[in-house]
């Protein structure tokens, strides 16, 4: 969800009755100021090593060199993360406009939030696609590669950028409002091509050649497909038109399996940006959607019939290879207890026998989720997990943004990078109006095998 577009709204209803309140709230909050806990979120994540240098080749993911492997013997600790940066602007251009100088204080800030952390590989959502990977050169180079606020500067010498299916229009009235044209007509939300887009940043190669895609699949072709339904008709999965149906896709930006080479191991980084569940209306085509973009990640690292269906915009067919390693990486717009989205949809990889959860925390969470009070007061979730700051009146804060490995990849540590306020570093988080983004960096150190 985006500063600029989702946060502060107040979503049109919410599947989860009977929500009860948390006494252990105010037990959360005592916990959380026994002050030292910070240390968990920004001392941790900013011990992490990684020194820099080398050159790096623009676009689509071409460079040169190696990326640094942390740990000692036949294995390598790889911090992956994920960070809605909210680096989206409202007109084509003006991202890479903005990146091209020095003086962007947001991009500044995102880049100093990386520079703390210092992930080995990093999706961004809400980047603004801009073709030839010209926008993603010049955050890395004018941001990333320069100090910020004292910290030490971080290159990525691999990156990965691919169309969005935002702001390209379909041609059709899909929010059936009786007028073509607009981000709701889109395939995917967005006032222009590529709105909300997406980067893959990492200090590993990333091998381009067995990249896959999925951009153009079609919603109708996942079997047992959650389509929205008209309420004001008797025929069922009918919002959409059969023509409609034969161009409607799934993805509302894109899904991307992106292979990074960790010595002689693969890793995929399967990288995606499920839609809102909201901003719709009783046929919840966005809840509906959600959930089967979350579904889809869930099929794909399912060996046998369950991928079968899957096929990428090279027109390859089946899912992950049986047995590779992977990381579902994201901002999946869906928290397992609260906030608007299906019920059980991020549950589908929560509880997915191939993956692990390694449930990252934060002591900033819990601070704000007593200190904003709100709906926050009325979840069940424990705020320790929230990674994004939203609306107190709705939906609250959320667990929105995950970072999920495979289960042979051996999880090390693990946080989301929300200070409290008394820690120094809290600046680069801070409260609406937000320097950086109202979601929080996740990460996760997995031991790789060599």
């Amino acid at each position: 969800m985006s500063t600029r577009r989702h946060t502060h709204r107040t979503p049109l209803h919410d599947r989860r009755p009977g929500t009860r309140g948390r006494p252990a709230l105010a037990a959360a909050l005592a916990a959380l100021l026994a002050l030292g806990a910070v240390g968990g979120t920004a001392g941790a994540a900013a011990a992490h090593g990684g020194g820099h240098g080398g050159g790096h080749g623009g676009g689509h993911g071409h460079g040169a060199g190696q990326g640094n492997g942390h740990g000692h013997g036949k294995g390598s600790t790889l911090r992956v993360a994920t960070y809605n940066a909210s680096l989206n602007r409202s007109a084509a251009g003006e991202l890479e406009a903005d990146l091209s100088t020095r003086d962007d204080a947001q991009a500044a800030t995102i880049a100093e939030v990386l520079q703390r952390t210092r992930p080995d590989v990093v999706l961004l959502n809400e980047f603004d696609h801009v073709p030839d990977g010209r926008a993603v050169d010049l955050f890395r180079e004018n941001y990333l590669e320069v100090s910020q606020g004292g910290a030490r500067p971080i290159e990525y010498r691999y990156a990965y950028v691919a169309p969005s299916n935002t702001g390209v229009p379909s041609g059709f009235d899909l929010n059936n409002d009786g007028t073509v044209g607009g981000g709701d007509d889109a395939f995917g939300f967005g006032l222009f091509e590529g709105q909300y887009g997406m980067a893959v940043l990492s200090r590993y190669p990333i091998d381009t050649d067995a990249v896959r895609t999925f951009q153009h699949f079609l919603w109708k072709d996942m079997p047992g497909a959650l389509l929205p339904d008209d309420p004001a008709t008797a025929a069922p999965a009918d919002w959409y038109s059969a023509e409609e149906l034969e161009v409607v896709r799934l993805s509302s930006k894109s899904h991307w399996d992106v292979p990074v080479r960790v010595g002689t191991r693969t890793v995929h980084v399967l990288a995606s940006h499920p839609t809102p569940p909201t901003f719709d209306g009783p046929e919840d085509r966005n809840g509906r959607r959600n959930h089967d973009e979350i579904r889809f990640w869930a099929d794909y690292v399912t060996p046998g019939t369950a991928s079968r269906y899957v096929y990428d915009d090279d027109g390859r067919r089946g899912g992950l290879r049986p047995g590779a390693s992977f990381v579902v990486v994201g901002d999946q717009n869906a928290d397992p207890l609260d906030g608007d989205s299906v019920d059980a949809a991020i549950d589908q990889l929560l509880d997915h026998p191939r993956v692990t959860d390694p449930l990252p925390t934060s002591a900033g969470g819990p601070e704000a989720a007593v200190l904003q009070g709100g709906a926050n007061l009325a979840h069940e979730g424990d705020p320790a997990y929230d990674t994004a700051d939203f609306a107190d009146t709705a939906p609250g804060n959320l667990r929105a943004d995950y970072v999920l490995p495979s289960r042979d990849l051996r999880v090390r540590d693990a946080g989301v990078f929300w200070p409290v306020q008394a820690d120094p570093l809290s600046r680069l988080t801070g409260v609406f109006p937000f320097p950086s983004s109202d979601h929080r960096l996740v990460w996760v150190d997995v031991a790789v095998k060599r």
